[in-house]
């Protein structure tokens, strides 16, 4: 994958990498606007040499020629607009693989970014970019049709040709000011509705939690605020864009009003003959499209600029991770004197095969645990997986060994076999699949559905209950089978049976006869902890007691009042 710095590298490879069908499309588009530039010309011609002296041949020679220049105009565009179309869906199609392949890479994008303004990023402003691809072959053709019929004027009447080599530089120019206000505009715009995105994504994924504490309304009143500061950034956009669209379809009609004027007093006194009148009203009526795409040329660039500044804003930015490259002797997870965030000089030990709880009254102290294994940065002291600093271990290898699971995790639209088993197809040959879903009670799931694995799953997992998506991705979770496991509060949305049935699931699955897994599961429910080996209860940021759940619920008042509220 290229690294771009600037939107301006992001638009100059754009054009670099599509430049076989953009060049072949902008040569047609040229060639399309030439035809449509001579047609008020050999009408013109029509009328002076074969009309106003009746000469029939004439009439059929230049006629012929005029349906032979149609005839080119309609295969040019057709051709021309299928390389075009071409290569702008590809440009943006290559933009989003690359967006979303920097967002999901494995050693962690560095953004401040929110889910749904990297969404915005992914999806309009490549879209955006990819327009320039558009805009070359359009202001090209433009060119050529002006310069013809430029040329044209200037045989027929000199001040005529001037008059339009003059003024279109002069529009333009005056035109081209309002640019960097423009991408201002733009970016503003972009920027606000990546946050009401974003704010929308955190909202919908929280609904019902929102709701339980009764918080709804506080979330709409928030997204209300958000979501008018992208209204007005949308309208000042929109105001600004079309008033610079108003002034440049005024300056261009009154360009081709005044042409036209001339030619007619011109044609009154005798200095240009009824063809020639004829094709200069014809050109200046043809030159008003080309005029209005010339004069639209600053806004559409600045447009293309501003979204490519900010896809390149996330392809430059930098991955968290080093480069790993260290190879692990083994699984065995030891944690030592590490701080990180609430965590406060933590010594932690898990052997390979062990079943190992944390209990950590603090929320904060969880969440830190399980994101610090998950992405291994910004602490002191040591993580080490196998006696490598985890860090440093190669980050496929360190995925295929340890696997942190979240406690919120996403569910995908598909099937409920195809977020298990990252595919639709539900062969189970070797029972992996039947045993994680027992493991994890998602069979039951399955069960309540006509269609079994096959029941449809709506975004997000909408369609299922909070304790539902738990079960299918701690099943997906089990499925993948890492060698040492890291579930962080597993069970909060299940009942009471399911709660003991998933630890008996972990417990068989993973470290039964056939087991030999390692598995950290951060929790505070006394079910999963009573099926571990040992528990390692955290408080205020380190270790404070180390036993099985029940020495330590018989000797430990402060883990006693965690666990057994």
């Amino acid at each position: 994958m290229s690294k771009v710095s600037t939107g301006a590298a992001v638009l100059r490879r754009a054009v670099a990498r599509n430049g076989r069908r953009l060049w072949t499309g902008t040569a047609l588009a040229g060639v399309y606007q030439l035809c449509a530039a001579l047609v008020p010309i050999l009408v013109g011609v029509i009328v002076d040499r074969a009309v106003a002296t009746g000469a029939m041949t004439a009439l059929l020679a230049w006629t012929a020629t005029l349906a032979l220049v149609y005839l080119v105009l309609v295969v040019t565009y057709r051709f021309g607009a299928r390389n075009l179309q071409r290569a702008i869906a590809e440009e943006g199609h290559q933009l989003r693989v690359e967006l979303a392949a920097k967002i999901l890479h494995p050693r962690v994008l560095r953004t401040g970014r929110h889910t749904g303004d990297l969404l915005a990023v992914t999806t309009t402003d490549a879209e955006y970019t990819s327009y320039l691809l558009d805009h070359i072959p359009r202001v090209t053709s433009a060119l050529v049709a002006v310069t013809v019929s430029a040329v044209a004027l200037l045989l027929i009447s000199t001040p005529l040709g001037l008059t339009v080599l003059i003024a279109i530089p002069v529009v333009l120019a005056v035109l081209t000011r309002t640019a960097p206000l423009i991408a201002r505009r733009v970016k503003e715009q972009q920027d606000q509705a990546g946050r009401a995105s974003a704010l929308a994504t955190d909202l919908v994924t929280g609904l019902r939690p929102l709701r339980g504490i009764g918080a709804q309304d506080a979330g709409t009143g928030r997204y209300r605020r958000v979501s008018r500061h992208s209204l007005a950034a949308t309208l000042r956009a929109s105001r600004t864009q079309n008033a610079y669209l108003g002034a440049s379809t005024m300056l261009s009609s009154l360009l081709a009003g005044g042409i036209a004027l001339m030619a007619g007093w011109f044609a009154l006194t005798g200095r240009i003959t009824v063809g020639q009148f004829i094709t200069v009203i014809g050109s200046a009526q043809f030159l008003v499209e080309p005029f209005g795409v010339l004069a639209v040329v600053p806004g559409w660039t600045a447009a293309a600029r501003a979204a490519a500044d900010r896809v390149a804003a996330v392809l430059r930015a930098d991955v968290v991770l080093p480069p790993g490259t260290a190879v692990p002797d083994g699984c065995e997870l030891r944690l030592t004197d590490v701080t990180y965030g609430p965590l406060t000089g933590l010594h932690l030990h898990v052997r390979a095969g062990e079943f190992v709880g944390v209990v950590a009254p603090r929320p904060a102290d969880a969440e830190a645990l399980a994101r610090l294994l998950a992405v291994p940065d910004g602490h002191t002291g040591d993580v080490l997986l196998g006696g490598e600093r985890l860090e440093t271990v190669d980050r496929d290898r360190a995925r295929h060994l340890l696997h942190s699971e979240p406690h919120r995790t996403d569910l995908f639209t598909g099937t409920l076999a195809s977020n298990v088993t990252l595919h639709d197809g539900d062969n189970d040959g070797d029972g992996r699949l039947d045993a994680a879903l027992r493991a994890a009670a998602a069979d039951e799931v399955a069960h309540l559905h006509p269609a079994g694995l096959r029941m449809p799953v709506t975004e997000r997992g909408a369609n299922l209950s909070g304790g539902q998506r738990q079960r299918v991705a701690l099943a997906r979770a089990l499925l993948a089978g890492p060698p040492l496991l890291v579930l962080h509060d597993p069970t909060t949305a299940v009942d009471a049976v399911t709660e003991q049935a998933v630890a008996d699931g972990i417990r068989t699955l993973r470290h039964g006869s056939d087991g030999g897994y390692g598995t950290v599961v951060i929790t505070g429910s006394p079910t999963l902890l009573a099926a571990t080996d040992r528990v390692v209860f955290v408080a205020d940021g380190v270790v404070a007691a180390e036993g099985t759940h029940a020495e330590l619920v018989a000797d430990d008042d402060s883990y006693r009042r965690a666990v057994l509220r």
